[in-house]
């Protein structure tokens, strides 16, 4: 299994029960497709660099994880069609 990095950008006109759930749902496509949680970090809420979809912040979390492709690939599919996440970006850590 191959190490990866993850930041997820949430919107934040969100229920603190609907975030949460986003970040189950994480866990659990990560879990349920061959991979290991391994660590999450909230950074909080901040300032994105530009506005997406007229919104001006988001609540940043880094995710790290151990997985094989296809847990990336359905991790990178559940989240394009994902209306809570504002963007997101995977990236394999090197050794």
């Amino acid at each position: 299994m191959r190490d990866y990095e993850m930041v997820v950008i949430v919107k934040t006109n969100l229920e603190e029960e609907a975030t949460n759930a986003v970040i189950e749902k994480i866990t659990n496509l990560i879990n349920n497709n061959g991979g290991e949680l391994a660590k999450i970090d909230k950074w909080g809420k901040r300032r994105l660099a530009y506005e997406i979809n007229d919104l001006a912040e988001g609540i940043y979390y880094l995710v790290n994880f151990k997985g094989i492709p296809e847990t990336v690939k359905e991790i990178d599919r559940v989240l394009k069609i994902t209306d809570e996440v504002i963007r997101f970006m995977i990236i394999r850590k090197d050794d």
